[in-house]
């Protein structure tokens, strides 16, 4: 099962959002962990990499099961955790090597094309405290079957 972070970042009403070349949707930068790495550290590093921006005290807001499925089956299946951050320091990179980098208003984000889960954490750690947990479940082009959500 891979293991994925990325953070939300942001600042005086904005949301710092990666749009990904392949689908043309819009993510909140991350990527796979690497061994041995905490979800923490991952998030950090995911970040810096994609952006040039350094998190400063990121807090985990969300833990995802994300599954694919044919024909009922599991294809894949990986676990995502969402952190949430206000500080940061460095230099937004002119161009990410993942996709290109904008600084979203948050009001807009729900317009944003992205993955249909993800409007849904979004949301969440816009509007409100706590950690969510949730489980998406999507066919092999990525239509969104199935949502369950548990906020804490």
């Amino acid at each position: 099962m891979k293991r994925v972070s990325n953070c939300i970042l942001r600042d005086q009403g904005q949301v710092l959002m990666l749009k990904k070349p392949s689908r043309g949707w819009w993510v909140a930068p991350g990527g796979k962990m690497e061994t041995r790495e905490s979800v923490k550290e991952s998030a950090v590093r995911e970040y810096k990499e994609e952006t040039g921006i350094d998190l400063h005290s990121p807090t985990l807001r969300g833990v995802f099961t994300v599954v694919i499925e044919e024909e009922g089956k599991t294809i894949d299946e990986w676990m995502l955790f969402t952190f949430y951050a206000e500080g940061y320091s460095g230099t937004l990179l002119e161009q990410s090597p993942e996709g290109e980098l904008e600084w979203q208003p948050e009001d807009k984000i729900k317009e944003l094309p992205m993955a249909a889960g993800d409007h849904y954490f979004f949301d969440h750690i816009l509007k409100k405290d706590g950690l969510i947990y949730g489980t998406f479940v999507y066919s092999k082009d990525y239509r969104l079957l199935s949502v369950q959500l548990d906020p804490e």
